[in-house]
């Protein structure tokens, strides 16, 4: 299997050094082993984002269903989740093909290394985003067909395209495309939108600012390079320490509102206790920006991953034991 390279030009010389003509190279024709083209395309979609967003996607159904639903269905939702999250990221390398090859951290992704064309790319994510809907659509309902739908369409288009690139509160309204799992799962069982959905899907929706921007904070060079408008780029540590803080209390309260609509005890006290952690490194990383220290934002990033892990374990066992 082949991939094309960009355009380039090749200058050809005769034997004594003189160029003669350009030669345009429009397509390079890179042979690559099965193996390393497939590994390239699974890259495209960004497995650990998919894998974080079906953690949350497990409980909610749980939760909906109060025990366990038919394996079938959690297999449909799963495997529908799954590729419409690779779809999403697919699409989101492709529009994005211009900031990757200038951010370190991107710059191996697949478009930016040539190891996938951007045609090639966006036939990927829009038939992954066509196989996606549809398998929601034959086997679970129409509201969480078009949940799914909404959710690809939101983080290319509303928050790739334009939030992305046009303002520092691209973070927090893209965290809406984040959170949409929670609904889909619930939708997939009820056929409808409930109260804990929402407090759940507020939990995650809350979360995602503290956890990307931690993130953020240590590629700022990047995204500044990219010409990008994250929050750490335009604004001092101390600004985006505060917003940690704030936003990482908003996470907490919301994983506490869920408590009273159905909750146990057990549940409320895993909430306060991971809640209390995530609480103190959102402090702990505004207190070095205050003081000019070293913030280490990724003690944070990474907590913050184990914190919605261990708060969608938490839910999971709640809904099973009562």
């Amino acid at each position: 299997m082949s991939t094309l390279a960009d355009r380039a030009v090749t200058p050809v010389s005769d034997p004594a050094g003189i160029p003669v003509r350009p030669v345009v190279i429009s397509e390079l024709v890179v042979r690559r082993r099965p193996l390393a083209v497939v590994r390239a395309y699974v890259a495209l979609t960004k497995p650990r984002i998919v894998e974080l967003l079906l953690v949350t996607t497990v409980p909610a159904m749980l939760l909906a269903h109060r025990r366990f639903p038919s394996l079938w269905l959690m297999l449909v939702v799963l495997a529908g989740g799954a590729l419409a999250a690779g779809a999403a990221n697919a699409l989101n390398c492709y529009i994005d093909r211009d900031i990757d090859q200038v951010m370190r951290r991107t710059s191996k992704r697949p478009l930016p290394a040539h190891t996938v064309s951007p045609r090639a790319a966006l036939v990927f994510g829009l038939t992954l985003a066509v196989v996606s809907v549809a398998l929601m659509a034959a086997f679970t309902n129409v509201l969480a067909a078009a949940l799914t739908a909404a959710a690809i369409a939101y983080y290319d288009l509303v928050y790739t395209l334009w939030l992305k690139r046009t303002t520092p509160a691209n973070t927090v309204w893209g965290g809406i495309c984040g959170a949409m799992p929670v609904l889909i799962g619930w939708a997939a069982v009820t056929g409808g939108l409930d109260w804990p959905a929402w407090a759940m899907f507020a939990v995650v929706f809350f979360w995602q600012p503290p956890h990307f921007w931690a993130l953020a904070i240590t590629c700022r060079d990047d995204y500044a390079r990219a010409g990008i408008p994250m929050l750490p780029v335009v604004a001092s540590l101390r600004r985006v320490g505060l917003e940690t803080v704030v936003y990482s209390w908003l996470t907490v309260a919301a994983s506490l509102a869920l408590w009273p609509l159905g909750m146990s005890p057990l549940y409320a006290l895993a909430a306060a206790v991971v809640g209390a952690m995530l609480l103190v490194e959102a402090h702990r990383l505004y207190g070095r920006a205050r003081r000019d220290e070293p913030v280490r934002p990724m003690r944070l990033f990474h907590w913050s991953t184990t914190y919605l892990t261990i708060l969608s374990v938490a839910i999971a066992l709640d809904a099973l034991i009562r």
